[in-house]
C-alpha cells in the first residue's frame, strides 16, 4: 500500500481490531465475530466491484463507444459464505462451480437474452480469437462461444462439463477430486478417500442427499461414470497427477 491506502486501512480497521483484541472472545461468540468480518469484507468488495463496471459501462456509453465494443464479465469461481460449512472455494458443488458469464455485443447479441448451454473457461480464448478474426490453434480444449452469442448453439456442443482439483496436499486442504455434470445430475468422485457422490441437481439443488449406490438412480450413476471416462480421455488426462506445491510433513521421531 501506498502511505496513503495505508492510513485509511488503519482508520478503518485498526479500532475493530483494537476492540476484538480486548473482548477476548472465544467459542461461539468469536466464530461469530470472524463470520461478520468475512461477510461484511466480501460485501463490501462485491459493492465495489459492481460501482466501477457501472462506471466502465458509463464511460462507454457517454463516449459513443458502446455501440462498437464488445463487454464480456465473468469471474474466478465463486465463494462459499457458509454453504456446505465452507467458507473457501474449489470444490465442485454448485456454489464454487457455477461461474458469472455476461456478454454484451450489440447488434449480434439480443439485449436480455439466455442461454443456458453448457460452457467453460477454456472455451474464452478461442472466442477471442474468432472475434479478433484470427486463427483457433487445433491444440486448444475449448471451443468459441462466437455462435452461441448469434443465438445459434451447433448440435455438437457438450452436453457434460469436467472438474478436477488435485492441490492436496496444499495451501486450502481441498481433498483432490473429478467430476462431471450435465447440469441434471452431478457425479464426483474422491478418489484418494475413496468416496463418490451423486446429485440430483433438480430435486435437491443444494446438494445435501448423495445418491450414489441407489438401485434407482443406478442408470444415471453408470451413464455419468462412461462419461467421465470420456472426458478424462477427451483431455488427455495423465494416470498421475501433478506432485503438489506443498509436501507432505515428515513425522519426527
Amino acid at each position: 500500500m501506498t502511505p496513503e491506502q495505508k492510513e485509511i486501512w488503519d482508520a478503518a480497521y485498526g479500532p475493530k481490531n483494537e476492540a476484538f483484541r480486548k473482548a477476548n472472545l472465544t467459542g461461539k461468540a468469536k466464530v461469530k465475530w470472524m463470520y461478520q468480518r468475512y461477510i461484511k469484507d466480501y460485501l463490501r468488495c462485491v459493492q465495489s466491484v459492481d460501482d466501477n463496471i457501472g462506471r466502465v459501462l458509463k464511460y462507454l456509453d457517454d463516449t459513443g463507444l458502446a455501440e462498437n465494443t464488445i463487454v464480456i464479465y465473468s469471474s474466478d469461481q465463486g465463494w462459499y459464505l457458509g454453504e456446505h460449512g465452507w467458507y473457501d472455494k474449489r470444490w465442485m458443488y454448485e456454489e464454487s462451480l457455477v461461474m458469472p458469464l455476461m456478454v454484451r455485443w450489440p447488434g449480434v447479441i439480443e439485449a436480455g437474452s439466455i442461454n443456458n448451454d453448457i460452457v467453460s473457461n477454456l472455451d474464452f480464448a478461442e472466442t477471442f480469437l474468432e472475434i479478433a478474426s484470427a486463427d483457433i490453434p487445433s491444440d486448444m480444449q475449448g471451443r468459441s462461444l462466437v455462435p452461441l452469442l448469434k443465438g445459434e448453439t451447433p448440435a455438437n456442443w457438450r452436453k457434460a462439463f469436467y472438474y478436477h482439483y488435485y492441490e492436496f496436499p496444499g495451501a486450502h486442504s481441498v481433498a483432490r477430486h473429478y467430476g462431471v455434470t450435465d447440469g441434471n445430475y452431478k457425479l464426483i468422485n474422491f478418489y484418494e478417500n475413496n468416496q463418490w457422490e451423486l446429485f440430483d441437481l433438480t430435486a435437491d439443488p443444494n446438494e445435501l442427499q448423495s445418491l450414489h449406490g441407489r438401485a434407482e438412480y443406478a442408470g444415471v450413476q453408470t451413464r455419468l461414470e462412461n462419461e467421465l471416462q470420456r472426458l478424462r480421455g477427451q483431455y488427455r488426462l495423465p494416470a498421475e497427477d501433478p506432485p503438489s506445491t506443498r509436501p507432505r510433513q515428515r513425522l519426527r521421531k
